[in-house]
């Protein structure tokens, strides 16, 4: 059985209980008897071993079935969800994230034991209990003595005249018989594909003669965490064992010879059951079936074996069915609209007012269904911003400084390519207010401020953006430190730092490699953080902004669209060439007149209601010709980024249109001012401007 065709469910799932956990962990910590974060835990480990086992993955599976038996001890209340447990518990967390990662990039969960996380969960779990621990591991031991003193299950199994007939041949070619035993764990959540797995790896390497209970029972989950099998095989006892012991989720795998007359010796049965032992202690090398090359026969794939190249595992979006029934009948009416068109255009009395009617039935399904194709996209930010809390946390420990971080706003959505990549930029932006925002204890105690100093995460939707707004109640910018720190690194002169707004010498903290820190630490200091979220947020057509008061904290406000893939944008004309201006960034369309026009520091502005606004001539940006005589009247279009106007001045309007943006790819991506293409009903190719870039 090949299951990796499941591998793109399982990752998406893993992914989903890891952030679960995360959040859970952390509630935890805060209500160490909440009987609801107890069990979501529990319910979430236990399936991802559930999953991992099912998957083969047992290095995942183990560490995942510790961690289950230190959150079974908390549920129990014999054990108290403690800093240092915590502690512990996340970076197992961190280590599962690795195998993920891993299994994403290579289909194969890696090498790496994480034997010292191991040994710490169950240093916890021995820590007050280690005799009676050891105590239960010898009753084990001693209950398996006296199960196997007892005899085997396979014995009971009564042969019939053509079993033996089969046995007797295959002995006479040289093979041998041997019957099984095999254990299921009693908290394997599906054991009979478990069953089916040690199945199929043994049917590999013998000849299955009987199995009790039947196959059929097996399947049908009739039978209890026992099932024996007599084989023969022409391979050794200890292969078969090995293969069947491979499979996860198995407790044991024991087997020895079958002689008919029911006379084998002494001492080959003892070296058997040593073999046997032997096995059982050895380390589990991964299930054939699970590697996907036992189903094809021949030999299993050994641990780390693998096809070469990265397998493809599609990113998937969770989509509420009702979504997909409005998709699908949007469709039937575009088919519908396309059959009218059809045969309006091979119908020789077709009116021009009907062929209209038909496009304009056309449009009206095509807008409808650009929306809802555009809200199958969309997903909540809650997958990014879930593992900020515990972030906060590590930093509080990390930075000697008390800390919360309050979240709103979670459930608000954005297209999935969007959510994607903004998780860099928001970590960067809250590992700098808990760094450089907050003040230490004693600063906030002098200034009359609460101990524990107060980060927020909010999210809203504004009109076709999405706001997300990091703040802090700490120190807030100092202006004048920022203004020196630039002038002593030689980014600005003292001469222009005189000349600068307060707001332009906060926008200096964006510079590559620039920063304020004394020293450099591993949460800040190097001069890498703000430039790399103004880049990435600029690269997803949105823009941030900064809003500070000394002494009583920032805000970092990022706008982002709510799509990449579709806009409403303005056409426009310069030198007889087309553009498009997202609509987004539009504020008005004036008329202006050459005489409006002021010079101030060299650089072309209007007065426009009071606003001193300045000019960009796109011809001259985009070294084009204009038609436009001078002593025309000009049109300009105002655009805004954050609180910053801008008029871009254009030859001709040629209306509204929802245009589907296409990347020009990497080759010509120095080019700051064009976001993309798009191409035209008459199949003519258009630049999209980028209106932040511009200003």
């Amino acid at each position: 059985m090949d299951v990796n065709q499941y591998l793109g469910i399982f990752l998406d799932e893993t992914k989903e209980h890891l952030e679960n956990l995360n959040t859970q962990i952390l509630n935890l910590e805060q209500s160490p008897e909440d009987a609801d974060t107890i069990n979501e835990i529990f319910r979430a480990a236990h399936s991802l071993k559930g999953m991992a086992g099912t998957m083969g993955f047992k290095r995942m599976q183990t560490l995942t079935h510790d961690m289950e038996n230190v959150f079974s001890e908390i549920r129990n209340g014999t054990m108290k969800a403690t800093s240092n447990l915590i502690d512990i518990l996340f970076q197992c967390l961190d280590a599962l994230e690795e195998y993920t990662n891993t299994i994403q990039e290579t289909s194969d969960e890696g090498t790496n034991d994480n034997k010292p996380l191991i040994d710490q969960l169950n240093a916890f779990l021995n820590g007050d209990k280690a005799a009676p621990a050891a105590e239960q591991k010898e009753n084990g031991a001693g209950e398996k003595e006296a199960s196997a003193a007892e005899g085997k299950r396979w014995t009971q199994i009564q042969l019939g005249e053509p079993e033996k007939h089969v046995i007797t041949i295959a002995t006479e070619q040289g093979k041998q018989a041997y019957g099984l035993d095999i254990k299921i764990q009693e908290n394997c959540i599906l054991k009979s594909a478990r069953a089916f797995l040690v199945y199929k790896a043994v049917e590999e390497r013998a000849d299955i003669i009987v199995c009790n209970p039947s196959a059929q029972d097996i399947e049908d989950e009739k039978f209890e965490f026992e099932f024996s099998l007599i084989i023969v095989s022409d391979q050794t006892l200890d292969d078969i064992l090995q293969a069947a012991s491979s499979v996860s989720e198995i407790e044991a795998v024991t087997g020895d010879v079958l002689n008919l007359e029911e006379s084998s010796s002494a001492p080959a049965a003892s070296e058997e059951e040593s073999s046997a032992k032997q096995e059982e202690t050895k380390p589990a090398v991964t299930a054939a079936p699970a590697q996907g090359a036992a189903a094809k026969g021949g030999a299993p794939a050994k641990a780390g074996e693998k096809k070469p190249g990265k397998p493809v595992v599609n990113r998937t979006v969770r989509v509420d069915i009702e979504k997909l029934d409005v998709l699908m009948n949007l469709v039937s009416e575009l088919i519908i609209a396309k059959n009218s068109l059809v045969m309006a255009s091979t119908t020789e009395s077709a009116s021009g007012s009907e062929f209209h009617e038909h496009i304009e039935y056309l449009e009206s399904v095509t807008t409808n269904l650009h929306e809802s194709v555009m809200k199958v996209r969309m997903v909540p930010i809650e997958s990014v911003v879930s593992k900020f809390p515990r972030m906060i946390r590590e930093l509080s420990k990390k930075l000697d400084k008390k800390m919360e971080l309050y979240m709103s706003g979670e459930e608000t959505e954005l297209d999935r390519t969007v959510v994607d990549e903004i998780g860099d930029p928001l970590m960067h932006l809250l590992r700098n207010s808990a760094d450089h925002g907050l003040e230490s204890a004693e600063v906030r105690a002098q200034r009359g401020k609460p101990e524990v100093g107060s980060i927020f995460l909010d999210a809203y939707q504004e009109g076709n953006n999405v706001v997300i707004e990091v703040r802090d109640d700490g120190n807030g910018i100092n202006v004048e430190s920022v203004k020196n720190t630039a002038i002593e690194r030689g980014v600005i002169t003292a001469e222009q730092g005189d000349n600068m707004s307060e707001k332009d010498i906060i926008n200096l903290l964006f510079n590559a490699g620039f920063s304020t820190a004394k020293k450099i630490s591993d949460v800040s200091g190097r001069g890498v953080g703000l430039d790399v979220v103004k880049s990435k947020i600029e690269s997803l057509s949105g823009e941030v902004e900064v809003k500070s008061r000394l002494g009583e904290g920032s805000t970092w406000i990022i706008r982002l669209p709510l799509t990449l893939a579709i806009i409403q944008a303005l056409m426009v004309t310069v030198g007889g060439e087309k553009y498009a201006v997202s609509l987004g960034s539009i504020q008005t369309i004036e008329d202006v007149s050459p005489s409006d026009i002021k010079l101030v520091g060299n650089s072309e502005v209007i007065n426009l209601r009071g606003s001193v606004i300045p000019i960009i001539r796109l011809s001259d940006e985009l070294d084009i010709e204009s038609l436009k005589s001078p002593d025309d009247n000009m049109v300009v279009v105002i655009v805004k980024k954050g609180e910053k106007l801008a008029g871009l001045v254009v030859d001709e309007l040629m209306g509204q249109q929802e245009i589907v943006i296409k990347s020009l790819g990497k080759y010509i991506s120095k080019c700051k001012v064009i976001s993309g293409a798009t191409i035209l009903g008459d199949g003519e190719v258009a630049l999209i401007l980028d209106a932040n870039a511009l200003i």
